[in-house]
């Protein structure tokens, strides 16, 4: 991707961690995903939390950390966000189709993420828990889901569980300022906590908060969020 092409993405996908390491405020769970990237023996996993709070972002730079930089554009990880395709079709195409493709690169299996897993019918889990059952050897896959009670129990039984906490008011505000500065915007402390309580400890949502600010005033303060 082009520094053009990266100028232009919204700065969720922007600013979305590269690595682990940059991982925000879920200490425990990138720690055990520290030790399986160590001996290669990947899990089924569930990340459960809510909105927010790097369940998507954890996905990807794990994938990142374990195929390399290029680990979309070589076919290693999809993602499916369920939300939109929650009926037993996209299990039978999407899901399936790509479960069953032989992986590439000599990593012996693929990734699939499907992102907001709580929302696929009933119908559509249970195929999708025999599509796991069918492709373990070839597929990974990494469901997250901000109820995971949601998730019927053949698929959680199937699965490492990972929780994810709410993050800390204090790192929400650090990492918006630290967005704020590399795009060249000032924002004081009272139009952070605004956005911070605006977004409801939802990190994703703060983002998106300050960009709009952002797209009103170079100097954003309270007033400026407010008028989002």
């Amino acid at each position: 991707m082009s520094l053009e092409e990266v100028s232009r993405l919204p700065w969720v996908e922007k600013y979305r961690p590269k690595s682990l390491d940059e991982i925000i405020d879920q200490e425990e769970v990138v720690a055990s995903l520290r030790n399986i990237l160590k001996t290669k023996a990947v899990p089924h996993m569930l990340f459960a939390g809510p909105p927010g709070v790097g369940k998507t972002a954890t996905a990807h730079a794990f994938a990142r950390d374990l195929f390399g930089d290029r680990y979309i554009d070589d076919g290693h990880f999809l993602e499916i966000n369920a939300s939109d395709e929650r009926g037993i079709q996209t299990i039978r195409e999407k899901v399936k189709m790509f479960a069953r493709q032989i992986p590439m690169g000599g990593y012996g299996f693929k990734i699939l993420f499907l992102d907001e897993s709580d929302q696929l019918t009933d119908d559509a889990q249970h195929a999708f828990r025999r599509v796991m059952e069918q492709f373990s050897t070839t597929c990974r896959f990494i469901l997250a889901a901000n109820y995971s009670n949601r998730i019927i129990e053949p698929i959680q039984s199937r699965c490492a569980v990972f929780r994810f906490r709410p993050l800390v008011k204090a790192d929400v505000m650090k990492f918006l300022k630290r967005i704020a500065d590399g795009e060249g915007r000032e924002v004081d402390d009272q139009a952070l906590e605004v956005i911070y309580d605006f977004s409801e400890g939802d990190m994703r949502k703060a983002i998106n908060i300050l960009q709009a600010s952002a797209s009103i005033s170079n100097k954003i303060d309270e007033k400026v969020v407010y008028r989002v």
